[in-house]
């Protein structure tokens, strides 16, 4: 079924396709060529990070996260049941056990709290995702991991140009992940980046990249072959997709400024009737500087939500549910999750709904959306 409103659209914000026609005709379409390493250099610049490195995906970033972290069967990582497959599967494929933590109420984001009771001495990381584009308690975190020693990865694929105490998300952990997923404030419809903020993870991080081999160091001239010298894959993304990937990034406050016009606009026009049907909205607290990253809706029920969300069919409107709780899942049982192990994630997923949220939303567009959700106590 097509939708008149769809929940996502991939944008066309200034010169990708000029971009990628000069890609090609460059004579360098594979990974690390002219765009890519301008991708590196302007997240570098941003973010202040050690290295920046574009991957194929977020998938492959938490990937490279994972081998870095030398894991052995046994070893534990704490991550939030609330979060996309990815961000598990890149430990479970090194042996790691995760260790599934519940959410906080309010922000949807791992709730600190209860870390303290799943750390022990199998414990290996923390992988907080900063859900929303909205930060996580980074103090507490930070303060823990340092305790136990303890290395701390951010998943912050919802969540660039967010920041925590003024301080950007993703410059936090030893290491922290980006996606460029069509579904992201910056896309070119599937890519990632690793960002280091170790620099003792840098150089490893590039062989892993490279299929296990010192090509990097190769190139920079500073060895006069290159070999395999460790494990690794082929995690490089194609230039072309740089190339678009680089022009969103030229137009990043427009994009920001955009997204966060569209975010204020439901919080202004929702709010009375969310007050009306108990329906929760976002929550950004005041330390926070959030990502403008999407727009969701805590129902009363599951059964309202369904109700919602076929309401809004009607009219052409697609929203969308998120996360299954991934304790819960097939694997998750078989890793050992169970029912009641995260009480809090296994209520909010059943009652949380995406609306329509991408930069060529229309204000009449988004207008029509917010007068059906007004028209849904009619029904």
């Amino acid at each position: 079924m097509s939708y008149r409103i769809p929940f996502n659209k991939p944008a066309l914000i200034g010169p990708e396709l000029n971009y990628i026609a000069d890609s090609v005709r460059s004579g360098h379409i594979s990974g690390d060529g002219k765009y890519t390493k301008q991708c590196h250099q302007q997240l570098e610049i941003w973010f202040g990070v050690k290295k920046a490195l574009l991957t194929t995906n977020c998938t492959h970033a938490l990937e490279i996260s994972a081998i870095l972290l030398n894991l052995q069967p046994g070893d534990e990582v704490i991550i939030p049941s609330f979060t996309f497959v990815s961000t598990v599967n890149a430990f479970v494929l090194r042996g790691a056990k995760p260790v599934f933590a519940d959410i906080r109420p309010d922000t949807l984001n791992l709730d600190e709290t209860l870390l303290p009771g799943l750390i022990n001495e199998h414990t290996k990381a923390i992988v907080p995702v900063h859900y929303a584009g909205v930060g996580c308690n980074m103090d507490v975190i930070m303060s823990l991991a340092q305790q136990h020693n303890l290395r701390v990865i951010e998943d912050n694929a919802h969540g660039l140009f967010g920041k925590y105490n003024g301080q950007w998300l993703g410059t936090f952990g030893a290491l922290a992940t980006q996606s460029f997923h069509e579904t992201k404030n910056f896309s070119c419809g599937e890519g990632g980046a690793l960002l280091i903020n170790d620099e003792g993870l840098v150089e490893r991080a590039e062989i892993i990249r490279e299929k296990g081999t010192n090509r990097s160091r190769f190139f920079r001239g500073m060895v006069d072959k290159y070999t395999w010298v460790d494990i690794g894959s082929s995690y490089l993304p194609s230039d072309v997709l740089a190339a678009y990937l680089y022009a969103q990034f030229e137009a990043y406050e427009s994009i920001q400024s955009k997204r966060a016009s569209i975010w204020n606009r439901y919080r202004e026009h929702l709010g009375e009737w969310a007050e009306q049907h108990n329906v929760q909205l976002p929550v950004v607290p005041d330390n926070c500087e959030q990502a403008y990253h999407m727009f969701y809706l805590l129902l009363p029920s599951l059964e309202t939500r369904t109700r919602l969300i076929n309401h809004l069919k009607e009219r052409g409107i697609l929203a969308v549910f998120h996360y299954l709780p991934l304790h819960l899942s097939d694997m998750g049982r078989q890793l050992g999750g169970q029912p009641g192990d995260c009480p809090v994630t296994e209520d909010l997923s059943d009652r949380l709904l995406r609306l329509p949220f991408f930069y060529d939303l229309s204000e009449a567009d988004q207008m029509e959306v917010i007068h059906a959700l007004w028209s849904f106590e009619e029904d």
